[in-house]
């Protein structure tokens, strides 16, 4: 069963489009979580990924220092990628709504499986785009045409003949 929130392709694209920075609550140093592939992922695609994780703050991932908050991040960034349980997510929604004005945030994307109504209608009230249970690595592949929904170009797979050699 899929997702029971609507957003048309032209609204990801939109904000997908016009997001350059992501601050990414949540983010794992550990290799094998899905934090840390969609991190590598994004910055692969040409975002600049910061993550937020107060165990690790002052270390870096993936050659980006690490932030306790939203609020301690040095400069502007247009979205907020949650990596956490949908309890959590009120809070951080919280957080980033208290910081909106200054960092320029106009996006809480909240990941698969994260879905919290009543922060996504405080953020909507204060002016922020939401999504909820959806993952913007998942739908970057998906609205640029690449091969697989896990984010890579194998290809294995064309349109183009073989070559056949006659030897």
């Amino acid at each position: 069963m899929g997702s029971p929130f609507t957003y048309t392709n032209s609204e990801l694209l939109e904000i997908l489009r016009d997001t350059k920075t992501i601050a990414m609550v949540g983010a794992s140093p550990k290799w094998n979580r899905p934090s840390y592939f969609a991190m590598k992922y994004l910055q692969d695609k040409g975002y600049r990924v910061i993550p937020i994780n107060p165990g690790h703050a002052g270390k870096q991932i993936l050659g980006e220092t690490v932030y306790a908050s939203l609020a301690e991040v040095p400069g502007t960034f247009e979205m907020v990628d949650i990596f956490r349980n949908s309890e959590a997510a009120g809070p951080v929604t919280d957080e980033a709504i208290a910081v909106a004005e200054e960092k320029g945030i106009e996006v809480v994307w909240m990941q698969l499986g994260v879905i919290n109504e009543p922060a996504a209608e405080r953020a909507r009230a204060a002016g922020l785009r939401v999504i909820m249970d959806r993952c913007p690595k998942i739908e970057f592949g998906r609205l640029n045409a690449e091969l697989s929904w896990g984010g890579f170009n194998s290809r294995i797979i064309t349109s183009k003949r073989r070559r056949v050699r006659l030897s």
